[in-house]
């Protein structure tokens, strides 16, 4: 066999244990790598997983603490509420009392009371409001108690037979307070100077079997009683 066969012939050999050595590195590399790829995306997944674990309580983090906000605000609220209440129920309380002393020291004395004035305005069928020719007497009335002292006004409202007596009795009770709101907006009159009652159709002054005798029985009566006692105990004290 000539040199340069055998020369082919190794070349060859060469070659071919190249190529088998070379598809046996890499047949190497990717056994050895394929593992860590797949670990790799392991490790991808579950970052992800624990992502979304961690968003999902913080979400629930961030409700469980705009609810927890929300209660207390409500709570708030309602101390809040609770204190108004219990500021305006201690208001009334003391207006109560204000109004029992006040009540007691006029009753304790009533005997030495008298009559000074009076005054009866009279209302529409139905109606509670003053008219201009009733907001006109009251203004003459007003007069009279400038000039009294230690004074007290009893405020008396009525209505004809028309209707149930609950309803007269609400009825005659708006129309002494539209009087008493009147002369004491207009005047100045302290609450206390007035003790008022609402009678509905109990006491009449005139028959209701008339338009006319009706139309008596819907009035208030101001009554304007003065304490001598207290005005001539007032004036001594003044000298």
């Amino acid at each position: 066999m000539s040199v340069n066969r055998i020369a082919i012939i190794s070349m060859t050999a060469g070659l071919a244990l190249m190529g088998a050595t070379g598809c046996a590195t890499k047949q190497y590399v990717y056994t050895q790598t394929a593992p860590i790829v797949k670990h790799a995306g392991d490790l991808d997944d579950k970052a992800a997983a624990n992502n979304r674990a961690i968003h999902d309580v913080d979400d629930r983090a961030q409700a469980g603490i705009g609810k927890a906000q929300g209660a207390a605000d409500v709570a708030n609220q309602n101390a809040q509420l609770a204190a108004k209440s219990a500021g305006d129920a201690q208001s009334a309380a003391n207006l109560a009392v204000h109004r029992a002393d006040s009540l007691e020291s006029v009753i304790k004395g009533l005997d030495d009371y008298k009559p000074a004035g009076s005054v009866t305005v009279t209302f529409g069928f139905a109606k509670a409001d003053l008219s201009k020719e009733e907001k006109a007497q009251l203004d003459t009335f007003a007069a009279q108690i400038a000039s009294t002292q230690a004074f007290i006004l009893e405020v008396t409202g009525g209505t004809d037979s028309v209707g149930s007596a609950q309803y007269n009795y609400e009825l005659s009770q708006r129309r002494a307070d539209a009087v008493v709101q009147y002369l004491a907006s207009k005047y100045a009159i302290p609450a206390h100077r007035f003790y008022l009652i609402g009678i509905g159709k109990d006491k009449q002054v005139a028959p209701n079997t008339t338009a006319e005798g009706r139309k008596q029985n819907r009035r208030v009566e101001v009554q304007l009683l003065s304490n001598a006692g207290l005005t001539a105990a007032t004036q001594t004290g003044g000298r």
